[in-house]
């Protein structure tokens, strides 16, 4: 949807909860600041009726000179080789391609939310904002209430025909672009392809060690528990010593809670799921219970690494590397394309995805919602945004989903960091095999936004294009097949019900913790069950369920 024209045209140019505190988040404005900047966003969001809206995007959107400000956190991959998202290949070439210069400003590295809430508590802000808006305290909606970025949906439906088309052909993304109020105050991250794309993560197992011992990959907990018992009991690495650690774990959060990642095996999750089309805690379900008697025994026969609990990456790829560990839950990249890589010289080592075990009522649910199509990050336009500008703001921001931005945003620069071989994309040795010894992922944040997040479409093809091994093909195929039926969709929480909700969860997430480790570690016994329930049900989690139900009914409504 991109028309060159040469000359100046007249029509050119979303999960988790919300975080409490919802106190005043301009951080001082005196109240005059902000009612200005209110009725600046309200005045700025409708779109001149007289205006036909755009069918496609003119390039260059303006022969005229025009400066943008923009903040986004940076991002380790991309400073590897660049200094910030401007010097990125495929920014330079929107700039050319659109006549509109963006200059970046980055917080430093690991200080975005800190530097986050600064910047929104003074009166100047840039013209756009990219952020994971679920860490702005009170959300979206307190930003737009305290004209801090403004409402996009006129905007959108005059100037921005890339996303309208999608949020009209897709009720999916229609509904968690939307607050639910059906404000749109963001272009998004998406990823159409939501199932391929998000089943990049699960549970991994030594391919090798199975052959050798004559198993299959297991499908569910007791052919788990036959895997992980061969595995402690009959020396699959060879070196003669019982030093095989069956499952392990990467960043111990310094409890158990690493092992939720088989509570679906039970029909459970470890947090609110769905049960039944209700809303449900899952750690008070009776399924829970089977979940820790069963891990309890694991940890007593030694099939768990107890250092699970404390493990760092240095740890974790020490005991992966030296053929201790035989399973653990990773990525396709960051927990089999690394080690594959890094055990190269191995000729027997082999990993591989497993599909999430299967439950007693017959299927292999997942613990996150691999059908999630728009993210909670995204781009926003500031209240501070010129009034003039804000039509040429949009289309600048609606390129990035037109068929032209998709590839240049995903891939990069046809011809240089990748080739189209029919409908399928292949990345150039400038991405995989970097002359300047730059990682895949380093190489390709210095050409495109697809390795990173968001503003754009995701395309599938980005991936299929990484996936170099057939064992990491295999692990997406795998982890495809889970179920959400137990998850949430990304619902939200009012201010008021994220303060409520925030309040009950911090101590119940906080004693649940500490219990399920001491119940698996042999520390208390599993008859505590009930009485940890209780205390969970005296915390008010039957208040936090509802308010988790309200959430979802409005969503459903939406």
């Amino acid at each position: 949807m991109i028309k060159k024209l040469g000359s100046v045209l007249l029509c050119s140019a979303l999960l988790g909860s919300l975080a409490a505190g919802c106190s005043n988040s301009n951080g001082g404005n005196n109240n005059s600041d902000t009612a200005a900047g209110n009725e600046k966003a309200a005045n700025a969001t409708t779109a001149p009726a007289t205006e036909e809206a755009l069918k496609e995007i003119p390039l260059p959107i303006t022969t005229e000179s025009m400066n943008l400000t923009y903040w986004r956190a940076n991002d380790a991959k991309l400073t590897a080789s660049l200094g910030n998202f401007g010097e990125m290949a495929s920014y330079k070439k929107k700039e050319e391609l659109t006549g509109i210069k963006v200059n970046f400003t980055h917080p430093p590295l690991g200080q975005q939310k800190d530097q986050f809430n600064l910047l929104v508590a003074t009166s100047e802000l840039p013209d756009l904002i990219y952020y994971n808006w679920a860490d702005a305290v009170g959300g979206p909606e307190k930003m737009i209430e305290d004209g801090r970025i403004i409402r996009l949906n006129e905007l959108i439906d005059q100037y921005a025909p890339n996303l309208k088309s999608i949020m009209e052909s897709d009720e999916d993304v229609r509904k968690q672009i939307s607050l639910d109020d059906g404000t749109i105050y963001m272009f998004p991250l998406l990823k159409l392809d939501a199932l391929k794309l998000n089943a990049t993560s699960g549970l991994i197992m030594r391919q090798d060690w199975l052959d050798k011992l004559g198993l299959k990959v297991p499908t569910n907990i007791d052919e788990w528990h036959t895997a992980l018992k061969a595995f402690k009991e009959k020396d699959p690495n060879g070196n003669g010593k019982a030093d095989e650690l069956p499952f392990t774990g990467n960043w111990g959060p310094g409890n158990l809670t690493k092992l939720h990642d088989f509570t679906p095996a039970f029909g459970v999750i470890g947090g609110m799921q769905m049960k039944q089309g209700k809303l449900a805690f899952g750690p008070i379900e009776p399924e829970y219970k089977a979940f820790l008697e069963t891990m309890a025994t694991w940890y007593k026969e030694g099939l768990i690494d107890p250092e699970i609990i404390t493990n760092d990456g240095k740890a974790f790829d020490y005991k992966i590397t030296n053929n201790l560990a035989g399973s653990y839950y990773g990525g396709v990249f960051s927990g089999m394309g690394k080690y594959f890589n890094l055990m190269k010289d191995d000729p027997t080592f082999n990993v591989t995805g497993v599909s999430w075990p299967i439950s007693p009522d017959g299927k292999g649910y997942s613990t996150f919602n691999m059908n999630q199509k728009v993210l909670s990050y995204g781009e926003a336009i500031s209240s501070s945004a010129d009034k003039d500008k804000l039509k040429y703001i949009v289309q600048w921001m609606d390129f990035n989903y037109s068929p032209q931005g998709t590839d240049l945003f995903n891939f990069g620069i046809e011809g240089e960091s990748f080739v189209k071989e029919g409908d399928k994309v292949k990345f150039s040795d400038i991405i995989l095999n970097n002359p300047k010894g730059l990682t895949y992922d380093q190489a390709l944040a210095s050409y495109a936004l697809s390795i990173m997040d968001g503003p754009i479409n995701q395309d599938s093809r980005y991936l299929d294009a990484l996936l170099t091994t057939q064992g990491q093909r295999d692990a997406n195929a795998a982890w495809m097949k889970g179920n959400s039926d137990l998850t949430l969709p990304p619902i939200r929480l009012t201010a008021d019900e994220a303060r409520t909700n925030t309040s009950i969860m911090s101590q119940v997430n906080t004693y649940l913790n500490e219990t399920m480790t001491a119940i698996i570690s042999g520390k208390t016994p599993v008859s505590e069950f009930d009485k940890m329930v209780q205390t969970i049900k005296d915390m008010g989690i039957d208040q936090a369920i509802q308010i988790h139900q309200a959430a979802y009914d409005r969503y459903m409504k939406k």
